[in-house]
């Protein structure tokens, strides 16, 4: 054979041998795709692995005693391994029926043999990750770990459980949309403290080595997670529960009563401006009132009366008032270009003559749109200016999500009219909302001092100090010395002698401002079929003389014909200032005992002579008589003393108990060998067998007890 053909031989050797591997691994690849394609799938889906997130355990909300507002709350859902490897046929089907019958005892949802059935046929089927039951609490899963089988554990007796947490608020509802929420959307919705302190409360996710098994299920692989989750810290807020619960049940009784459609009341601190309480109470289509939305932070609205008060402020700041001034209110009504603006006196023939101050306290819309337009009708830029320097325009920059704009027009504006200055003067043409208002008047509480409102005490991790959040001043002085004195004066007149003199209080002096305004519809304006839908406010601080507190109530769209700010807010903040006046002992004045009367001596029940000698002693009580030789004495309360006198105990005699306490007058007569019978309590008033009758042993003596 020539070299050549040699070559040629080979080579067509060793592709011969090549295409038959090709052609057979071809082959193969075919049979497996085809004919073992299930078998293989399931394979590769068993041994399939990922990781996954571990939520951490969402830290708590707290009120400011420490009592609980929300919390995560562990609840597990309870998985079979049925194909568990160590888990034998003669143990599973020997236990099982032990283990449905507690099963169905401790959930009662099925029977025994519902359950029965389920684990029989996942143990055939070979299911490694049936489910059993989900939302078990932990009380419940302890118990389950006892059971048939599942005592065996994860890999002897396949039980499985991964732990979820749930949010709840032991309080339920109460000041739910304060204490907000997270939601899992895509836009990532946050409400209130939930939301705003998000980062806090959600702690740092771990990791968990997950195994994929038939059906897309997904098992851990191991018990440890290969990174530990880290807990959220705790929020200690500055809500006061009990404060929160009176606030809510008065206005939600005021809602009812007057058919609103919704209402807020929140109640401040004047030094540090921490928020007490927060309630927002709208309808349902059902027509229930519940937390829906949070009207303090988010509804800007006009607020009608209870801005006069910065608006004649900046009168009193540029000088162009003085409180003794008069202005001529007529007859109540005043024509401003095309605009009629009227007092709600109009039809009693108005207020004529009054000072600045009975303006202010009889909320005269006609005497303020007359100093308003008559300052500034030239210059409304300076009244405007004014405003914007009380910083009325600006947001308040609370922690709290969604808190609405203000909304003060300046000369010049798309909006801005002939009428603007008149209509401003009384509340009108502007927008701001009640938590805005109540700041405002909490800085005059303050002798100035603008604090922003705050919801948040603390943070804490494990009941660590982490952070402490103190009072933040928005503002040193909203106006000078001179103008706050004034303005307090005319506020303290508004309940004293004007418009909200129905919540003057014996106990306690409030100081506020009375609001009621129409509701301005953007799309029928402030009419609807003929009819004018008000809003109703009182916002005000107490004790007047030495404010603690500041609040404001609102209600919206009272619809029983009585929407004055003196009659359907009014009320709400009054009960507040009651509840917070009584539970608060530093709001009470210091009583002097006079020292030249004596002090009123305790009642003492006759007994042992030598405990009551020492109990006396101790209270600096003193005794006459303390030295008589006796072990059982009688007591008498004399003018400057507790007189002892001797009180004869003989054997064999039914002993006098008669003023006795229940212990000693039980000592006494079983020694003496009586049985005793005990009619009520307090000290005894009167024995069945008299003293010093013979005692005959076991015999029943009964002792009426005087209850004292």
């Amino acid at each position: 054979m020539s070299v050549k053909s040699e070559i040629m031989w080979r080579v067509a050797t060793v592709y011969i041998v090549f295409l038959l591997l090709g052609l057979a691994v071809i082959g193969r690849v075919f049979y497996l795709q085809v004919f073992e394609k299930e078998e293989w799938m399931e394979k590769a889906n068993t041994y399939a692995l990922k990781t996954m997130n571990i939520p951490a355990d969402r830290g708590s909300i707290y009120a400011s005693d420490g009592r609980l507002l929300a919390s995560s709350v562990p609840y597990y859902e309870i998985r079979f391994d049925a194909g568990c490897e160590n888990l034998s046929d003669h143990t599973f089907y020997s236990k099982v029926d032990s283990l449905s019958l507690c099963l169905s005892r401790l959930f009662g949802d099925r029977s025994k043999e519902e359950y029965k059935r389920s684990l029989v046929k996942a143990r055939q089927q070979g299911k490694r990750y049936h489910l059993v039951k989900s939302g078990v609490n932990y009380i419940q899963l302890k118990k389950l770990k006892t059971f048939p089988i599942f005592r065996l554990g994860k890999y002897k007796g396949g039980l499985v459980y991964m732990q979820e947490n749930r949010r709840v608020r032991p309080h339920r509802n109460l000041a739910g949309r304060l204490i907000g929420y997270t939601s899992k959307d895509v836009n990532g919705n946050v409400v209130g403290i939930e939301g705003a302190y998000n980062d806090q409360l959600a702690g740092t996710q771990g990791i968990r080595l997950m195994q994929r098994l038939s059906g897309d299920v997904w098992m851990p692989v191991n018990e440890r997670n290969e990174i530990e989750p880290k807990d959220g810290q705790d929020v200690i807020t500055t809500l006061d529960v009990n404060l929160q619960d009176v606030a809510e049940k008065a206005l939600l009784q005021q809602l009812i009563s007057q058919g609103a459609q919704y209402g807020t009341a929140v109640l401040m601190e004047v030094k540090t401006g921490e928020i007490k309480a927060m309630v927002n109470l709208g309808k349902d289509d059902q027509g229930y009132y519940r937390e829906m939305q949070n009207y303090a932070v988010g509804e800007s609205t006009e607020p009608g009366s209870t801005f006069k008060l910065p608006v004649l402020m900046a009168a009193l700041e540029d000088g162009i008032i003085e409180l003794e001034d008069t202005v001529d209110t007529g007859n109540g009504t005043f024509r401003y270009y095309d605009k009629t603006v009227r007092d709600d006196y109009h039809e009693h023939g108005g207020y004529g003559r009054i000072t600045v101050e009975e303006v202010f306290e009889k909320s005269s819309n006609v005497g303020m749109a007359k100093i308003i337009t008559g300052a500034y009708k030239d210059k409304p830029g300076e009244f405007i200016d004014r405003l914007y320097a009380m910083r009325l325009n600006d947001k308040l920059g609370i922690d709290i999500k969604g808190e609405g704009k203000p909304e003060i027009r300046y000369p010049g504006d798309k909006l801005w009219s002939g009428i603007s200055l008149a209509m401003i003067s009384h509340g009108y043409e502007i927008r701001i909302t009640p938590l805005h208002t109540l700041t405002f008047y909490n800085a005059i509480a303050n002798n100035g001092k603008m604090v922003k409102p705050r919801f948040v005490k603390e943070i804490r991790y494990h009941g660590k100090l982490v952070k402490r959040f103190d009072a933040e001043v928005l503002q040193s002085s909203v106006c000078s010395r001179a103008t706050l004195n004034k303005v307090k004066r005319m506020l303290e007149g508004v309940v004293e002698s004007g418009t909200a003199k129905n919540l003057r209080d014996p106990q306690i002096k409030i100081a506020g401002k009375t609001g009621t305004n129409q509701i301005y519809n953007k799309k029928y304006g402030y009419k609807s079929n003929s009819e004018v839908s008000y809003q109703a406010s009182f916002v005000g601080y107490f004790p007047a003389e030495n404010p603690q507190y500041s609040c404001i109530v609102v209600v919206n769209s009272p619809s029983k014909n009585v929407y004055y700010g003196n009659m359907v807010a009014g009320p709400v903040f009054l009960e507040i200032a009651r509840k917070v006046y009584a539970t608060s002992t530093e709001m009470h004045p210091f009583v002097q005992r006079d020292k030249e009367l004596p002090a009123d001596l305790p009642y003492s029940k006759t007994g042992n002579r030598s405990e009551l000698k020492t109990v006396l002693k101790e209270l600096d009580v003193p005794v006459t008589g303390e030295n008589i030789k006796a072990e059982w004495v009688s007591t008498e309360k004399k003018h400057e003393a507790v007189a002892f006198s001797k009180r004869s105990v003989i054997k064999g005699l039914v002993p006098n108990v008669v003023s006795m306490g229940a212990r000693d007058a039980i000592y006494l007569l079983e020694n003496a060998g009586l049985r005793v019978r005990l009619l009520g309590r307090g000290s005894v008033r009167r024995q069945s067998i008299a003293p010093g009758t013979a005692v005959r042993k076991g015999e029943l003596i009964t002792l009426e007890m005087s209850r004292i």
